[in-house]
């Protein structure tokens, strides 16, 4: 019987890329540097913000000092545009107000800073979230399974009672690292190949989808 349910941030629940990519070509441009097509940030993110602007960045400019300014721009950007055009996708609240009528506690894993994933989250969401786990400084990013066990051991499940469910392959490699069952998510902004090379589980391509798999877990 599954009693805890952790979902990635961006690309799973909510759609955020616009915001993330606003955010970051407002700091290529003020830098004089070459701005992105929303589809490639599909790809630059996943492992946090500060490697998200060092993929944007040109490779000639990748300097310390250049990252750091980058850095700066966009999160000063971020922390006011964070969730203009970020929305849940559809079908999410819904199923995530089904598992919590189960009796499922639900929380978030993002490589997201965490004070920035709990606003959001809180935001888009409410309070409909039992926990939110984002960066920190003492915290590994996923695929580390330091702050999976942690939010397992908070809610005493055991990684047989868990679902892990993201949009990536560091999502699906998360899963695998702390043992719990995996869905990959196909609307997000991944692909499915990536999702079963990594260890996905099983494969949801709608909300709804993943109440059936959980239901037969």
């Amino acid at each position: 019987m599954i009693k805890l349910v952790i979902f990635d941030l961006d690309g799973t629940v909510c759609n955020t890329i616009d915001d993330l990519a606003d955010s970051t070509n407002h700091a290529m441009r003020t830098l004089g540097h070459p701005t992105h097509d929303v589809s490639a940030y599909k790809y630059f993110v996943g492992n946090g913000i500060p490697k998200l602007i060092y993929r944007a960045l040109p490779e000639d400019h990748r300097s310390e000092e250049e990252h750091a300014k980058a850095m700066k721009l966009m999160l000063d950007y971020y922390a006011v545009h964070y969730a203009d055009k970020s929305v849940p996708y559809e079908g999410v609240p819904e199923m995530l107000k089904a598992l919590k009528e189960k009796g499922i506690h639900i929380a978030i894993c993002t490589n997201k800073a965490h004070h920035m994933a709990t606003e959001i989250a809180e935001k888009i969401f409410g309070g409909i979230f039992d926990r939110v786990i984002g960066q920190t400084s003492d915290r590994p990013l996923k695929p580390d399974p330091f702050s999976t066990n942690e939010i397992i051991k908070e809610f005493g499940a055991t990684p047989a009672e868990t679902v892990f469910i993201g949009d990536s392959g560091v999502d699906m490699k998360t899963a695998v690292n702390s043992k719990t069952h995996s869905i990959g998510v196909t609307w997000g902004f991944r692909t499915v190949e990536e999702l079963k090379e990594n260890g996905a589980g099983h494969i949801a391509d709608t909300p709804s989808d993943i109440l059936n798999i959980i239901n037969n877990l």
